[in-house]
């Protein structure tokens, strides 16, 4: 008689069941070019986005610490308004993408001065801009914090500068996904 084996459940490596905590410097370790370097907790880089071309780029990669692209974005410049795809990259080749998620960029009254709503497969979510150009945080449809970046400070509350963030991300939660969104915030920021 053949024996049955459950299957092990897979996890991705950039889903966790705990709460993260991340370091984003907005600078490309690269000759400090345009981009962003992020770290763990543990002081350890876990993605980068190398920027070469110039800030505002209409195609950047997030990749990951050894170069391999996770995600490719790129921005569509419309009359009214200015959006970015996200597209997944295949483990085997760059070319291969599959269509991820969309952002689209609003200003008004109800969402603060900038938000932008991000749409993946069936779920919403929106970015809104917090007080300060480099906080924001990406809430879900019903309002609940995904993940927030803030300035950085140290340990005695000296804030570390514009261009260094903590982003908190909550259990569950694709780090991947937040990391390209962090990435198009930069884009409409100008910071990257």
């Amino acid at each position: 008689m053949a024996k049955v084996y459950p299957q092990v459940p897979t996890c991705s490596p950039h889903i966790t069941s705990e709460r993260e905590i991340f370091t984003i410097w907005m600078k490309s370790l690269v000759c400090h070019t345009n981009g962003c370097t992020v770290f763990n907790t543990n002081g350890d880089i876990v993605y980068r986005v190398e920027n070469y071309d110039k800030k505002g780029s209409n195609e950047v990669h997030l990749m990951d610490l050894r170069g391999k692209v996770l995600s490719t974005i790129r921005g569509k410049k419309l009359l009214a308004f200015r959006g970015w795809n996200g597209y997944r990259c295949s483990s085997s080749n760059i070319k291969e993408e599959k269509l991820w998620f969309q952002v689209k960029k609003y200003y008004g009254m109800l969402m603060g001065d900038l938000a932008c709503k991000v749409t993946v497969g069936y779920d919403k979510y929106w970015i809104v801009r917090r007080t300060g150009k480099a906080a924001f945080r990406v809430v879900n449809i019903n309002g609940d914090i995904i993940a927030e970046a803030k300035p950085k400070q140290s340990s005695s509350g000296v804030q570390l500068g514009d261009d260094v963030l903590t982003l908190l991300v909550e259990p569950h939660t694709d780090h991947s996904l937040i990391m390209a969104l962090v990435i198009v915030y930069g884009l409409i920021c100008r910071k990257m």
